[in-house]
């Protein structure tokens, strides 16, 4: 649930980005922060989870506007992907406000890929959040790897295994060059926006 800090006039969004070990959900994270000048970021902050690192940063993005006068400053975390880290991906999720699930292209980790959507949908009932409602968009990462012959999933089948159902929307993406990393995260944030004022904030 996103919190407001009156003093500052201040409404924080919650993001996390989720999904298998190795997919570039770092990736995605490091390139924003160091494409983003200094005055509208804070600081790279690094959580260490019983040996595991999940990475935050918050923005403050002027062209998503305010919420009742309160400037919206996001909060990007990622989780780490590993199996045994599953109690540290479960406690990052709470208060998320949107997901970026980011997939990994590569054939061979096709049933990673589907196990760590079914654990995003586990967590999430935890918290009492359902994976259809929270804004939620997929982006299919590493798409590059094709060309230089290693066997990846079509973009056909990483929707029938991943997207059938919920219908998100999706992104190609080559995140260490930035390809597909903004649109995903433009989309998200508009998404989570939107979440936070029809679900919170029409209470007041």
């Amino acid at each position: 649930m996103a919190l407001i800090d009156l003093k500052k006039r201040e409404i924080y969004c919650k993001i996390v980005y989720y999904g298998p070990g190795r997919s570039g959900k770092t990736t995605n994270l490091l390139y924003i922060y160091n494409a983003l000048p200094d005055k509208f970021k804070g600081k790279l902050l690094t959580i260490e989870t019983k040996g595991e690192r999940t990475l935050f940063f918050d923005l403050l993005p002027l062209s998503l506007g305010k919420i009742k006068d309160l400037d919206i400053r996001l909060q990007l975390y990622t989780v780490p992907g590993q199996a045994i880290y599953k109690p540290a991906r479960k406690v990052v999720l709470k208060g998320a406000d949107g997901v970026v699930f980011v997939a990994d292209s590569l054939r061979i980790r096709r049933e990673k890929n589907k196990e760590s959507l079914q654990d995003l949908k586990e967590h999430l009932m935890e918290w009492n959040m359902d994976i259809h409602e929270i804004p939620l968009v997929f982006q299919y990462n590493k798409r590059d790897l094709g060309e230089m012959g290693i066997p990846i999933l079509s973009i056909d089948e990483l929707q029938a295994d991943l997207n059938a159902e919920l219908q998100a929307p999706y992104f190609e993406a080559i995140a260490p060059k930035g390809v597909g990393v903004f649109e995903t995260l433009k989309t998200i944030s508009k998404m989570s926006v939107r979440y936070i004022a029809e679900k919170y904030l029409k209470q007041g």
